[in-house]
């Protein structure tokens, strides 16, 4: 970009058409990194509850009782969160962004006067930000991994509803990196509806045949009620309500290498 002085120089941080190339891809990275990070810190968020669950289910359809489900414990979530004695937003509703189970999950949030996050991503159909997201916390992502690193970075607790490849691919990053201990904390991950998590996954054939260990089924729950479900994650979660520190949230990722400190102790972050 020329300016009218000098019309051999150019400006890099104005030129949108070099921020397009493939030259310029690690300053896209980086912005999904940064822009969410500086947001995030705005809105005072400290960690989340994450919602998966399929974009096709429907209020009004055949399996609509999942989205009803999920409105509701969404909606018990934030009653209980924003009742905390904390000066940061703790235990924050988060979803995908779309429509189906994460509409279900922003709207209840939003239906208990709460904040709520929406990561969502550009595709060619069925994700569309849905319009209960907070709009300060409404993000759309170019790449899928660094959608990924948000749902891991901040979560404290995961809920699963039914869904599709999308909803498999979620849960199993969440699986593989709380069993590989990549991610330091415990992520509480709760499948909702155990007939249909049963016919969809057999985990118990995993472990018969060898590939996973058996302590592997403790790392997750199942519920098929809001109030089991909301029992479940309120117990757990209770237990991270802890004095919050100085640390500006939400913190860092920690190196990999122990010898390497991070100034602001984000060790829980996915690596």
């Amino acid at each position: 970009m020329d300016s009218p002085d000098h019309p051999e120089m150019h400006f890099p941080l104005k030129d949108d058409a070099f921020l397009a190339t493939a030259d310029a891809r690690p300053l896209r990275l980086l912005a999904e990194y940064l822009e969410p990070l500086h947001q995030l810190r705005r809105e005072g968020v400290h960690d989340t509850v994450v919602f998966f669950g399929s974009a096709r289910l429907r209020e009004d359809g055949p399996e609509g009782r999942y989205y009803q489900e999920a409105r509701t414990l969404a909606r018990q979530l934030t009653e209980w969160s924003t009742a905390l004695p904390c000066t940061s937003e703790r235990f924050v509703v988060c979803s995908g962004g779309g429509p189906g189970i994460m509409e279900a999950a922003n709207r209840g949030a939003a239906d208990a006067k709460g904040k709520t996050i929406g990561f969502n991503i550009g595709l060619p159909f069925e994700q569309r930000p849905n319009p209960f997201i907070t709009p300060a916390l409404n993000f759309e992502f170019h790449y899928f991994f660094m959608r990924k690193f948000w749902f891991a970075h901040l979560a404290r607790a995961l809920v699963v509803f039914p869904g599709g490849l999308g909803t498999l691919n979620e849960l199993s990053e969440i699986l593989m990196l709380s069993q590989t201990r990549k991610i330091k904390r415990r992520i509480f991950i709760l499948l909702y509806g155990t007939s249909f998590w049963k016919d969809v996954l057999n985990f118990d054939s995993l472990v018969k045949h060898g590939m996973i260990d058996p302590s592997d089924l403790d790392l997750f729950q199942t519920a098929d009620d809001p109030e089991r479900a909301f029992t479940l994650l309120r117990d757990h979660l209770a237990s991270h309500c802890l004095p919050e520190s100085g640390v500006e949230t939400p913190a860092i990722a920690a190196s990999t290498h122990p010898q390497d400190s991070d100034p602001l102790g984000g060790s829980d972050a996915p690596q």
